[in-house]
């Protein structure tokens, strides 16, 4: 009869088999969306690499399919970076190029182009990934994960250890216990299937995961996830054996070095989750083999990848796990020795004392010995800015890339969106369904948040948190109020259940069992739960439960039907090329703008093999891949000095350009036609030049006197004087031309994007020295060139670029850096020191005064806005600093005119701090004293309340 009662009925196998059924359709669904909605880009341009980095990677994989691995660790490549080269074999992160290999050889062969292979990856990938999450969120949603993390907190106070496996013994019942029958678990299985239908389609991970967008990240962040949950696997509870996951963990985590640079971050945060398991009281054997399985060979197979070498054992980046490796030894020992011996509580924790302190003397020891010689490596200017209160690194060439800028609220909305009210609500019920494995998401969401918060690139790494929180948080619910639906037939005997073993006969309690330093804690808090569970099975109960499941599940499947619909249209935008480019004529016919492929296709078919072409280095990836010309710098960004060079050749004057470009160039690509244009971008190329040549922009290291001095695009005398102006406006602007004995238009695109000079004198004698003076190491493949000697005289100016991390070398440039973060915090500042050096050296440039026509004063005057003009405005106004604000409508004379978005301009903000002067110049030009602001207050108005 106890075999009766313990066996499944027909139907209970029947509604197993419906919810495995479910699951796996939901399941389905989500992983075939995940695939769709990232092919947008190919079914609508075809099988095209995006954006630059992408082709740099698809270069780098072509030439590892057709020369084989040991050539292409030993590759260096003299058409980049002209005339030095690079190593790309020893500076890339090879993974994904071999993955792209492997699957043309052994997988596709031919009935896929290795191109096809690399459009098509990323998207493969991101269904693997919406998968692995699945997995993360299953593994913490598991019934180990049964304590409270204020259970857990209590217990690592008072020394007590709770067995995670214990508390969980209590068999599911009604709706629950259908998983059982099959070997899963609910609400695991739910919260599984819903963090794979987030990741599926949410933004954060569509920006790096569509078709074509052949980049490191579209793979490494299912290496990632696939580290994170067998990371966490190894921890599960109910299985001895589960540490050995953690040598898994370290495979994956292996795959991870070699596909991606953020390795970093994952090494990190494993670490900190292993510290904290310590600082829990939640060490124990299986921790201790898990984190010493996953270190030890993570890091044994990650110093193999070339680029990595020996840095996880000498970065301060990497080195803090490192440290709790050495910590777990320490505490590994002292606990074999505490149960050897059978010590007390205060015996074992002297002895640990006592080892930590003698570990310490010997780190430091250590330290000290090593540190003279520049054994540790430094932090990295992209690392170091993650760690400041401002947002800039102190590097001009990192700080002018949008992507190193602080992520603002409205790009979590943007790359998260619903996903911003789940996830929280998601950690809500993991702090109160906690264990080891779960732990872990408590340290990714944490240090996800704060990384992505000072760097927005870094909101990918939100991408598998966000969705596995929130898959935990709708699974959990959506789990409840299925169970209002599903018959408890053993509720009414729960009770005797809970009192009988499996032979029928009354089973004793033992005390043990009974008794968790969490149970007697909470007890009220079990007491409140158990009570809402009784009335939860009356018929009253059942209604109210019945009503507010429907209510909670159409509001869950409306919100998750709007989320689709939001991130299907974020795809459209994200799945765009940037290569290829649609626009709209007047008529309002839609075109294809295709005008950069078609410049490098003249490049490749129109020029001469050795051909070399300067252009800025975002598109050095481009025309290498594409032209198959070499190019003077590119997106590696590995030389400072060398991009100064680039870039004090394209906003110097023009003569000084023409005598830098034609030692190392033959043509000259400039992209034009407006947005985000050379010309756009010019004043960072100014500020990195600056940074090596200080005679660029004396007195002033942000480069302020070139730029656009209104916002009709208007030129400063620097600006207007530079090479990539004149290249840039050549003949589109009145008066603007290119020196044509210098410079020779070759190709001009069809809708303007890009023009193609051919510069003219080359030196020829340059060219020939760079080809024969190419210095070889003993291995005959690393060949470093060296620049021409036509170029010594610029070169003799140059101060090589001492960056903050740069303490081993003991360089260091205080007084720069001091001056590029004060005129950074003070823009108007730093224009004003300019201006006074500029006079003391005798270089005063006056500007004519410009006039706007009343049209336009009334569009300003009519726009109500927060802008940065208008935030500088309000400084230079409240501060009383007339001669700044009369060299400002001296160029820009509309500025007198612009108002915030509470409808107060320069006058009310005059009046408001009795500013007489800056009245009487608003008034003088026409700015009226009486119009009302958004509350209905004048000027004067402000007047007569101060």
């Amino acid at each position: 009869m106890a075999a009766t009662k313990s066996s499944p009925s027909a139907s209970d196998y029947l509604f197993s088999l419906v919810w495995i059924g479910a699951a796996l359709y939901g399941a389905a669904f989500f992983l075939q969306n995940a695939y769709n909605i990232r092919l947008q880009a190919i079914d609508e341009y075809g099988p095209v690499i995006h954006e630059f980095d992408p082709y740099f990677n698809w270069r780098a994989t072509q030439y590892l399919y057709e020369n084989g691995a040991k050539k292409f660790f030993k590759w260096f490549d003299h058409m980049v970076w002209y005339p030095l080269g690079r190593p790309v074999g020893t500076t890339i992160y090879p993974g994904m190029q071999f993955t792209a290999v492997f699957i043309k050889n052994y997988i596709m062969g031919d009935k896929m182009s290795l191109n096809d292979i690399c459009c098509y990856m990323p998207a493969w990938f991101g269904v693997i990934a919406s998968f692995l999450v699945g997995c993360i969120a299953y593994e913490a949603s598991l019934e180990g994960n049964s304590m409270t993390i204020f259970g857990v907190l209590l217990d690592a106070l008072t020394g007590h250890y709770t067995d995670d496996a214990k508390l969980s013994t209590e068999k599911p019942t009604g709706y629950y216990k259908l998983s059982s029958y099959i070997g899963l678990y609910s609400p695991a299985i739910e919260c599984a299937v819903f963090a794979m239908g987030f990741m599926a389609v949410v933004p954060a991970h569509l920006m790096r995961s569509v078709g074509g967008g052949y980049d490191n990240e579209s793979v490494a962040v299912t290496a990632m996830s696939l580290t994170f949950f067998l990371w966490m696997r190894s921890l599960r509870s109910n299985q001895k054996h589960s540490y050995l996951f953690g040598m898994l963990a370290g495979v994956a985590y292996f795959y991870m070095v070699a596909a991606w640079g953020g390795y970093i971050f994952v090494l990190n945060l494993i670490g900190a989750h292993a510290a904290l398991l310590v600082l829990l009281g939640r060490f124990n054997t299986k921790v201790y083999l898990s984190y010493t399985l996953f270190y030890v060979i993570g890091t044994s197979l990650a110093i193999q990848v070339p680029v990595v070498g020996w840095t996880p054992l000498k970065s301060l980046e990497q080195l803090a796990p490192c440290v709790v490796f050495l910590g777990y030894q320490a505490l590994q020992y002292c606990e074999i020795m505490r149960k050897r011996n059978n010590w007390s509580r205060g015996q074992a924790w002297k002895f640990r004392i006592q080892v930590g302190l003698a570990a310490l003397v010997a780190l430091v020891v250590v330290v000290m010995a090593v540190t003279p010689r520049g054994y540790f490596g430094p932090i990295s200017s992209r690392v170091r800015g993650l760690f400041v209160p401002h947002t800039k690194t102190g590097n001009p060439l990192v700080d002018s890339v949008a992507e190193h800028q602080a992520a603002s609220q409205q790009a979590y909305w943007q790359y998260l969106h619903i996903l911003c009210f789940l996830a929280p609500l998601g950690f809500l019920f993991m702090l109160f369904r906690f264990g080891d494995s779960a732990s872990f998401l408590l340290v990714y969401a944490f240090a996800a948040y704060f990384f992505s918060h000072k760097m927005v690139r870094l909101i990918l790494l939100t991408a598998p948190i966000a969705s596995s929180l929130s898959g935990i948080a709708v699974g959990r619910l959506v789990a409840w109020c299925l169970s209002a639906f599903i018959d408890d037939n053993d509720t009414k005997n729960s009770t005797t259940k809970k009192k009988v073993d499996e032979n029928g006969k009354p089973k004793a309690i033992k005390k043990k069992e009974k008794k968790s330093s969490s149970d007697d804690k909470f007890a009220g808090i079990a007491a409140i739960q158990n009570g809402f569970d009784e009335a939860s099975k009356s018929t009253e109960g059942k209604i109210v439960k019945g009503i507010a499941s429907i209510v909670i599940l159409g509001s869950l499947y409306y919100q998750a039907t709007g989320f689709k619909t939001y991130s299907w249209q974020i795809s459209k935008g994200l799945s765009n090329p940037s290569i290829i480019l649609k626009g709209q004529m007047r008529d309002g016919s839609v075109v294809t703008v295709d005008d950069y492929r078609e410049a490098y296709w003249w490049l490749r078919d129109n020029t001469p093999a050795d051909a070399r072409v300067m252009a800025w280095w975002d598109y050095g990836y481009q025309i290498t891949g594409i032209a198959n010309r070499t190019t003077i710098a590119d997106g590696n960004t590995w030389n400072h000095e060398h991009i100064a060079l680039l870039g004090k050749a394209l906003t110097g004057s023009e003569e000084e350009g023409y005598q830098i470009a034609r030692h190392l160039a033959d043509y000259v690509l400039v992209w034009g036609g407006g947005g985000g244009d050379d010309l756009a971008k010019s004043p960072h190329l100014a500020r990195i030049a600056n940074s090596v040549y200080r005679d660029h922009c004396p007195g002033d290291v942000t480069c302020r006197a070139f730029g656009f001095v209104d916002r009709q695009g208007t030129p400063s005398p620097m600006m207007e004087r530079s090479l990539l102006y004149k290249l840039h406006s050549h003949r589109l602007r009145p008066g603007v031309e290119a020196d044509p004995t210098k410079f020779q238009v070759v190709f001009r695109s069809k809708f303007g994007k890009v023009r193609i000079y051919k510069i003219l004198g080359v030196s020829q004698k340059s060219k020939k020295w760079v080809e024969k003076n190419r210095e070889c190491d003993a291995g005959g493949w690393f060949c470093p060139g060296k620049y021409p000697p036509g170029l010594n005289d610029i070169l003799r100016k140059k101060k090589d670029f001492a960056q903050l991390e740069d303490f081993n070398r003991g360089a260091s440039d205080e007084e720069y850096q001091k001056e590029y973060f004060e005129n950074l915090n003070n823009p108007e500042l730093a224009r004003k020191k300019a201006d006074l050096q500029r006079q003391k050296e005798g270089r005063e440039e006056e500007l004519k005064p410009k006039i706007i026509s009343d049209e336009r004063k009334v569009e300003i005057y009519s726009t109500w806005e927060d802008t940065e003009d208008t935030t500088l405005m309000w400084k230079i106004v409240s501060s009383n600093a007339v001669e700044d604000l009369e060299r400002w409508l001296k160029q820009d004379p509309g500025a007198a005119w612009i108002r915030s978005a509470d409808g107060r301009g320069p006058m009310w903000w005059a009046f408001e701090s009795k500013n007489q002067d800056i009245v009487t110049i608003l008034m003088k030009m026409g700015v009226p004293h009486t119009d009302k602001d958004k509350n209905g207050f004048s000027p004067v108005d402000l007047l007569k309340e101060a």
